[in-house]
C-alpha cells in the first residue's frame, strides 16, 4: 500500500477525463499549471465518445509507482471514474463535488489520492476550489492509518 507523504517537491498531477469531462479537465489543467504544479494530461483529447475505465486505468498506472502523485479524473458524474479507479489496490478515489468539507475529509480521513469530479454537477470555479482543497489537505494519520491500510 502506498501512503502519500509530503515531500519538498510538488506532487505531479495526472489528469484524465472522458468526453463529458473534457472541457472541465482543460480548465483544471490550466489552473494546476498556473498554481505551479507539474501536470500531465492523459486524455481524452476531444468530446468524442470514449470509455472512461480506460482513462481511470491510465491514471492508476501512473500512481502505482509514485506515492506522492495525485490523480484527477473527470466524467459526467464522477461515479464511473471512481468505481473504475478503485479497482486498483493502491488507489483511494473519492467523488468530491458537493462541498469542501467532504473533500477535506476524503483527504484527511481516507487518504484519497484520486479526486473524481462530475462535470455535469460542478462548474469550473467550484471545481477549482475543490481541487485546491484536495491538494492542500494533509492526511491526519493516527487512528486513520489502520483503516486506510485495510482499504488496500
Amino acid at each position: 500500500m502506498f501512503i502519500w507523504e509530503p515531500t519538498i517537491s510538488t506532487p505531479i498531477l495526472y489528469f484524465a477525463s472522458d468526453h463529458a469531462g473534457f472541457f472541465l479537465k482543460g480548465d483544471l489543467l490550466k489552473y494546476g499549471k498556473k498554481r505551479g504544479y507539474d501536470v500531465v494530461d492523459l486524455g481524452t483529447d476531444s468530446e468524442n465518445s470514449v470509455d472512461y475505465p480506460d482513462y481511470a486505468q491510465a491514471v492508476a498506472q501512473k500512481l502505482e509507482g509514485d506515492p506522492n502523485a495525485i490523480g484527477i479524473l473527470i466524467c459526467g458524474t464522477g461515479i464511473g471514474m471512481s468505481i473504475a479507479a478503485n479497482r486498483f489496490p493502491w488507489i483511494r478515489a473519492a467523488v468530491c463535488h458537493e462541498n469542501l468539507k467532504l473533500t477535506k475529509l476524503a483527504r484527511a480521513h481516507n487518504h484519497a489520492n484520486v479526486l473524481c469530479l462530475g462535470a455535469r454537477f460542478i462548474d469550473s470555479p467550484h471545481a477549482k476550489k475543490v481541487l485546491e482543497t484536495f491538494l492542500n489537505t494533509p492526511f491526519e494519520d493516527g487512528r486513520h492509518t489502520t483503516r486506510v491500510t485495510k482499504l488496500s
